[in-house]
């Protein structure tokens, strides 16, 4: 038995989300669809120019540790936060959902991230980020206790855009193999991808990571190809275990030869589809750290996703063990 069920790695980042039209977006140039990083005076100015907005804790991997923890899982967090008003924010809110967080904050600046995400009329989340102390993360705050007492250790992609964070993520997964455990990443967006595509393909070929998470854009980013067949393979031979989600056609799992398509969850209204990766990670995770079968660990992830997109924000509001023992997956 271990202590907990999923550690999740990333930029402990405080999302402020507010609604805008696409010609918001236009005017002030930013990317539909895409997380931009952005600078201290950029976020200053989008900040001064946002409508009414809803401050709430997020950052991928945090937002993925949430969801386990909501689904009755065992969840712990590393992540860096300065010792400012938002970052006790962000402290009290992923610790308040049942998260171990205790990664020692910075004492001066930078200050703690913050992520400003607009919400158009269609769902779409644009997300404008300043990393902030996230660039701190280093080797230091890698606590060796809690990634050997972890089933499976998760970070997400976008670590790999603050250098430091590069060495805590191999110190953890050094780690994490030497006591057995398993080791999990996002590729976190297309754009990530472009960047960093020899670098993620490295972690997978070498065994660094045994199991991916991407949606079919990031995929296709990837292997630079068209053919999303032809992506899938790639996954299969390249990593132990990917899970590919498709928007509303659901997602697909590959390991080695199989093949596992679970259809969406139905979802009324989408209102904001900000975290529904992260929430697709965290059912996944939950059941496969459970020892659910990959169309179940599948089913808990589309449930997840579903769940979080028909509300603002990206942590669930409701009790997602609730909402799997009413699906019947609990």
């Amino acid at each position: 038995m271990t202590k907990f069920d999923v550690l999740t790695i990333g930029n402990a980042i405080v999302d402020i989300i507010a609604r805008c039209d696409d010609s918001f977006l236009v005017h002030n140039g930013i990317i539909k669809g895409a997380m931009n990083l952005i600078d201290a005076e950029r976020a200053e100015l989008l900040y001064s120019r946002m409508g009414p907005a809803v401050e709430a804790s997020g950052g991928s991997a945090g937002n993925t540790a949430a969801g386990v923890a909501s689904l009755g899982g065992r969840a712990a967090y590393f992540g860096k936060i300065a010792n400012d008003q938002l970052g006790q924010i962000f402290t009290h809110d992923i610790r308040a959902q049942g998260v171990h967080f205790q990664t020692r904050p910075l004492e001066s600046l930078p200050p703690t991230a913050r992520s400003m995400i607009f919400v158009t009329e269609d769902g779409e989340r644009s997300m404008n980020t300043y990393l902030g102390a996230c660039v701190e993360l280093g080797p230091e705050d890698v606590e060796a206790d809690v990634v050997a007492q972890s089933t499976v250790t998760y970070f997400e992609g976008y670590l790999w855009d603050p250098p430091r964070a590069k060495d805590a993520i191999r110190e953890a997964a050094k780690i994490a193999h030497a006591h057995g455990r398993e080791t999990a990443m996002t590729l976190s967006d297309s754009f990530c991808v472009h960047r960093y595509r020899d670098e993620f393909l490295d972690l997978m070929r070498s065994g660094t990571v045994d199991i991916v998470f991407a949606n079919r854009q990031e995929a296709l980013a990837l292997y630079e190809t068209d053919d999303f067949d032809q992506a899938l393979r790639m996954l299969a031979k390249d990593c132990k275990l990917a899970a590919v989600t498709l928007s509303e056609e659901g997602s697909i799992v590959v390991r080695g030869e199989e093949r596992v398509r679970v259809g969406a969850t139905a979802v009324e209204q989408v209102v904001d589809t900000t975290g529904a990766g992260d929430l697709y990670a965290a059912g996944f995770l939950y059941g496969y750290t459970t020892g659910r079968s990959l169309e179940d660990c599948s089913k808990l992830g589309n449930l997840a996703a579903g769940i979080v997109i028909g509300q603002i924000g990206p942590r669930p509001m409701i009790s997602l063990a609730s909402a799997a023992r009413e699906a019947a997956l609990a």
